[in-house]
């Protein structure tokens, strides 16, 4: 298909490798927007790289604006639409939503294991194989640490619904070390350290919850919040991860009897802790 032929634009849940797919010279959009997509011009890394990893998520990685990356992906793409291409949205039909957990603080008294999948990567050999036979031989109170190229954000979401928490730190440009260990009460809240709500042990505190809604469009950031408080068990604590304060969400909590507080503290978040008032 030529690069300037009217097509459906890319959106920010569309796969590296579906982009590339439709035109592989938009790679050169990738390297000009951040010397990070190097990489993508190798064609064995590709296939271990750019079909896991969405437009968003690899903006995320470069620390590029995900907006400007897109803008300039459809115009290279010769994509047009009606409608503006938002930073979250997701292709039609789809229901994408930021699933990227919060990185927590990994502790440090715990053996770890390791597994270096830089040597794999760089020759296009699919890792993820590796990660969960690796998972699975860990045993309760190890922790598994990775070293790969780049930071595998779309691991991180798969190994949450595992139950695991991460910490990843960045050594080099191309050199990552990735930590992840099995989730235990103490460690659920996993985000910025904060005073424990009245009522909740100063130890412990309450078992938290998050969600985030920062790729979604209204009403669903309201609508997803209020469907997940319904549910929330007594004592447990809800974190909205928004990109602003939702200022319509607020008052709906009152009347439902929720308690909440917005900590604009975070540079890239909005975090709104929720949970219900003492009857």
């Amino acid at each position: 298909m030529s690069a300037k032929e009217p097509t459906a634009p890319f959106r920010a849940a569309d796969r590296v490798s579906d982009v590339l797919a439709r035109d592989e010279t938009l790679v050169e959009v990738f390297v000009r927007h951040s010397a990070h997509f190097e990489k993508l011009r190798n064609r064995a890394l590709r296939r271990a790289m750019a079909r896991l990893v969405t437009v968003e998520q690899a903006a995320r990685v470069a620390s590029v604006e995900l907006d400007v990356l897109l803008r300039d992906l459809n115009e290279a793409a010769g994509a047009t639409s009606t409608h503006p291409v938002r930073a979250g949205s997701a292709p039609l039909g789809q229901a994408e939503v930021s699933t990227v957990p919060i990185p927590a603080r990994r502790p440090s008294d715990l053996p770890e294991v390791l597994l270096d999948l830089r040597d794999d990567m760089r020759s296009g050999r699919e890792p993820f194989s590796s990660i969960m036979a690796a998972v699975r031989g860990l045993e309760n109170g190890q922790v598994l640490r990775l070293r790969t190229i780049f930071e595998p954000v779309p691991l991180f979401a798969v190994m949450a619904k595992r139950g695991f928490l991460h910490e990843s730190r960045r050594d080099a440009p191309d050199d990552w070390s990735v930590w992840f260990w099995r989730g235990a009460p103490e460690h659920e809240h996993s985000g910025p350290e904060r005073p424990p709500p009245a009522g909740t042990d100063g130890e412990s505190g309450p078992t938290v919850h998050w969600l985030d809604v920062r790729g979604l469009e209204p009403p669903q950031p309201m609508v997803r919040t209020l469907a997940a408080l319904e549910t929330l068990p007594e004592g447990h604590e809800l974190v909205q991860v928004n990109v602003r304060v939702p200022q319509f969400l607020l008052p709906a909590l009152a009347e439902r009897g929720f308690a909440f507080e917005v900590d604009e503290s975070q540079v890239d978040r909005v975090l709104v802790h929720i949970r219900r008032t003492s009857s």
